[in-house]
């Protein structure tokens, strides 16, 4: 099962490079940020490294710099775009995780204030319902995502104008 799930997020992440998903936010310098399968809580988001490699501390220094940098601008156009979405917004909790797959990547998770007390400390996999089929993104979130985007192009157009 592992494998076969494996294959077919390195099959997804493959289509993403080529230009063609459907969830794709933006390229940016080490990646590329997609918009997440579940919005059980709206405004989460993943930042695929765009080459095969496990472990962040794979990368050189100035590699390793680059994507925590392209992932921070990720959690700035989600915290951006989610505050204006919804005033119950709170913050971005970020996570580089590798335990269900063996690439590297980072989640960006929008959490807000209206959660059930019992997860709000918690991180977001504690969520029983999470890939519940009605959180699935669809044309629900259609404004969040472009919000998104328009805000992940204008944090990376700025933060590498100066050629760095």
């Amino acid at each position: 099962m592992d494998d076969e799930r494996n294959r077919e997020l390195y099959r997804r992440l493959d289509a993403t490079a080529r230009g063609q998903a459907t969830n794709l936010l933006a390229e940016l310098r080490t990646g590329f940020a997609v918009f997440g399968d579940s919005q059980k809580l709206p405004g989460y988001c993943v930042l695929l490294y765009r080459n095969r490699v496990e472990h962040l501390d794979d990368l050189s220094d100035p590699e390793r710099m680059d994507f925590l940098r392209d992932l921070a601008l990720l959690g700035q156009s989600v915290r951006i775009a989610c505050e204006a979405h919804d005033s119950a917004f709170s913050r971005v909790n970020y996570e580089v995780l590798g335990n269900s797959w063996p690439q590297l990547h980072g989640h960006v998770h929008a959490r807000y204030k209206w959660e059930p007390d019992e997860y709000k400390g918690d991180p977001v996999w504690c969520y029983p319902d999470r890939t519940d089929p009605q959180h699935q993104t669809d044309g629900r979130h259609d404004s969040l995502r472009q919000a998104i985007t328009h805000a992940l192009r204008t944090a990376s157009d700025g933060a590498y104008a100066d050629g760095q």
